[in-house]
């Protein structure tokens, strides 16, 4: 199966952005973070029906890489893709992932793909994320991604086993 449309999603620190730049470069398709839809340069929030159309946009083309989980548009990546990678790491490590991300790259967006922001609503968000957000995903993806290919990634040490699988089909 090929894989020429991806949507990478999970909890904030998981690692999403990360794969999304590594995958792209593997398959040679433009990727797209949502945060830097979503936000602006104030963290400004877009409307959400601006960031639903522009999501539209972004997997009307033929090959993309996009990271961000967003559960109310989700369904739009989902229909779209032909592959789902689900970041579905432990609850410590997403939240040693938002911590060392901010000690890496500071606060900020960066032009490197990175939007990092930790407040207590991001934390709060984190250490819920498999109890509250997780299984809502799940339901998207058994609905959404029928006879789509689905990978879930629990950790940083599977990851770059899978992507140095990807590479080698490559």
């Amino acid at each position: 199966m090929q894989m020429n449309r991806v949507a990478i999603i999970g909890s904030g620190g998981s690692g999403k952005s990360h794969i999304a730049c590594e995958l792209g470069q593997l398959l040679d398709a433009p990727v797209t973070h949502l945060d830097a839809i979503y936000f602006d340069d104030e963290w400004n929030p877009l409307p959400p029906e601006k960031f639903e159309a522009a999501q539209q946009e972004l997997v009307a083309a033929p090959r993309w890489v996009i990271d961000g989980n967003y559960n109310s548009s989700l369904h739009v990546r989902l229909q779209a893709c032909d592959t789902v990678v689900m970041m579905d790491v432990p609850t410590w490590a997403a939240l040693w992932g938002i911590f060392s991300r901010q000690v890496r790259h500071g606060a900020g967006q960066h032009t490197s793909g990175v939007y990092n922001r930790i407040h207590w609503g991001v934390l709060t968000y984190v250490a819920t994320y498999r109890r509250r957000m997780r299984p809502k995903v799940l339901a998207k993806i058994n609905e959404l991604a029928v006879g789509k290919r689905v990978v879930f990634l629990t950790g940083r040490a599977e990851t770059r086993r899978w992507l140095e699988q990807v590479a080698a089909s490559r």
